[in-house]
C-alpha cells in the first residue's frame, strides 16, 4: 500500500458508488469499483455505499462475495459503510428480511429504515467525535440508527435532542469499532469530505 494513496475498494453492486468514490479521490485516495472477489484482494479498505440493504445482501451472495467480504473484514480490513451499509455491517438488523445476511463487522444491534418509518427522511447538524471544523450536516433517507451498542463500539455521533427531532433525538448514528467505520447518513452527497478523510485516515494507520 502507498501510504500517501492507499487504493480503498467501493462496492460496486448497487447504491451510492460514483459519489463514494469522488469523495475518496478529493481525501487523497485512489478507487476501485469492487464486483469479484479478486478485486477485494486488491484493495486496503472498503466502503459499503447506500443502497437497499436486502437487495445488496442477495447480490453480495450472488456475485460470491459475501463469504470473502466477511473473511476480509474479520482480518481487519478497514470498512466503511453508510446507510445500507451499517445495516449490512451490523451484528443484527431489525425489521429486516429473514433471509438477510449480515457482515458481523460492528457489534450493534440497528433498526432498518427507522427515519423512513417514523419521522421521515432528516436532515441536521451532528457533533462528531473524531472530525475537526465544527458540526457536520447529515442527510438522512430511509435511514437506520443504532439501537444498541456492544463493548468495543465507540459512538461517534447522535442526533441532537432537539424539539424537531422528534424519536430521533439522541439516537445513534454513527459508530466505529476497531477498523470497522459507519455512518447511518450519507456523507458521500453533502459535498463535506470529513468523513471519507477519517476513513483514509484508517486505512493508513492500518
Amino acid at each position: 500500500m502507498s501510504q500517501a494513496q492507499p487504493l480503498i475498494g467501493v462496492l460496486a453492486l448497487q447504491g451510492d458508488v460514483r459519489e463514494h468514490a469522488a469523495m475518496l479521490e478529493q481525501a487523497g485516495a485512489r478507487v476501485l469499483p469492487v464486483r469479484r472477489s479478486t478485486e477485494l484482494s486488491e484493495v486496503d479498505g472498503l466502503v459499503l455505499p447506500g443502497g437497499e440493504s436486502t437487495t445488496m445482501s442477495r447480490l453480495l451472495e450472488s456475485f460470491e462475495l459475501l463469504e470473502p467480504l466477511r473473511e476480509r473484514i474479520g482480518q481487519g480490513m478497514p470498512t466503511f459503510g453508510s446507510c445500507a451499509g451499517m445495516i449490512l455491517l451490523a451484528k443484527q438488523a431489525l425489521d429486516g428480511r429473514p433471509d438477510q445476511r449480515q457482515l458481523d463487522g460492528l457489534d450493534v444491534v440497528v433498526r432498518r429504515n427507522a427515519f423512513g418509518r417514523q419521522v421521515d427522511s432528516f436532515e441536521g447538524d451532528l457533533e462528531f467525535d473524531g472530525i475537526d471544523g465544527g458540526p457536520l450536516h447529515a442527510v438522512f433517507i430511509r435511514a437506520p440508527w443504532v439501537e444498541k451498542t456492544g463493548d468495543g463500539v465507540e459512538v461517534l455521533a447522535r442526533v441532537p435532542d432537539t424539539a424537531g427531532a422528534g424519536d430521533a433525538a439522541a439516537r445513534i448514528v454513527a459508530v466505529r469499532q476497531e477498523a470497522v467505520l459507519a455512518t447511518a447518513f450519507h456523507p458521500e452527497i453533502t459535498g463535506d469530505e470529513r468523513v471519507h478523510r477519517l476513513f483514509v485516515r484508517m486505512v493508513r494507520d492500518a
